[in-house]
């Protein structure tokens, strides 16, 4: 009998993974009956001053070019959303780390009120500062590790072309000013939920009923 290949191998694991994540979703409905309960997930995004490039459209007889300053200074925009609802949540940060990720935990947690009356499970990828011992979950999120090497299954990876959009064939002098355009264009799609919903809500997300 022939062994199944790589992609089959990821095919299947990634198909296990879905239904786990459904049964993580339901077995925290059972266990915290007439709370609201809400599916999550969150990435990190790194942008600095190593310019995006992006193809434009131009006439036949005009060549483009990109002005660029390459400099390899970083900062990492956290980003979460809830596909059902299109609502996400933001942090620009200079690192990537276990102390400053149980930090936004912390502020996420309080932010949404999760807690007593609210449940939330989020899906993280498995970085480092995501796995580690030393990560403190705050109380009401449950927090699934997805497989490792799969973007496809990372709703937030839609979140990074619109976070780059304002930023791209663009050079900036210094981090604070990428800092800035960021900044504006994360409040910008805090009120686009419904866009972000079409973009992040897979066809096998789970979704939820709001506790009344």
């Amino acid at each position: 009998m022939p062994r199944p290949s790589h992609e089959e191998t990821d095919y299947f694991e990634q198909e296990e993974w879905k239904k786990k994540l459904t049964s993580e979703v339901a077995q925290v409905q059972k266990n915290h009956p007439g709370t609201d309960i809400e599916v999550w997930t969150m990435d990190e995004h790194r942008v600095g001053l190593k310019p995006i490039i992006r193809r434009i459209w131009v006439d036949e007889w005009t060549v483009p070019i990109a002005n660029v300053n390459w400099r390899f200074k970083w900062l990492w925009l956290y980003g979460f959303v809830n596909p059902q609802s299109g609502e996400t949540y933001w942090w620009i940060l200079p690192f990537v780390n276990t102390e400053i990720f149980n930090q936004v935990l912390a502020d996420f947690a309080q932010h949404f009120s999760v807690g007593e009356n609210k449940q939330v499970v989020l899906a993280l990828d498995q970085a480092g500062w995501h796995t580690t011992r030393k990560l403190e979950v705050p109380q009401g999120i449950h927090i699934i590790e997805m497989p490792s090497h799969s973007p496809e299954l990372q709703p937030a990876e839609r979140l990074w072309p619109l976070t780059n959009e304002p930023i791209a064939n663009r050079t900036f002098e210094d981090l604070d000013e990428v800092e800035e355009v960021l900044f504006n264009r994360c409040k910008q799609l805090l009120e686009q939920k419904d866009f972000v919903r079409g973009l992040t809500n897979f066809y096998w997300w789970p979704q939820v009923t709001v506790a009344a």
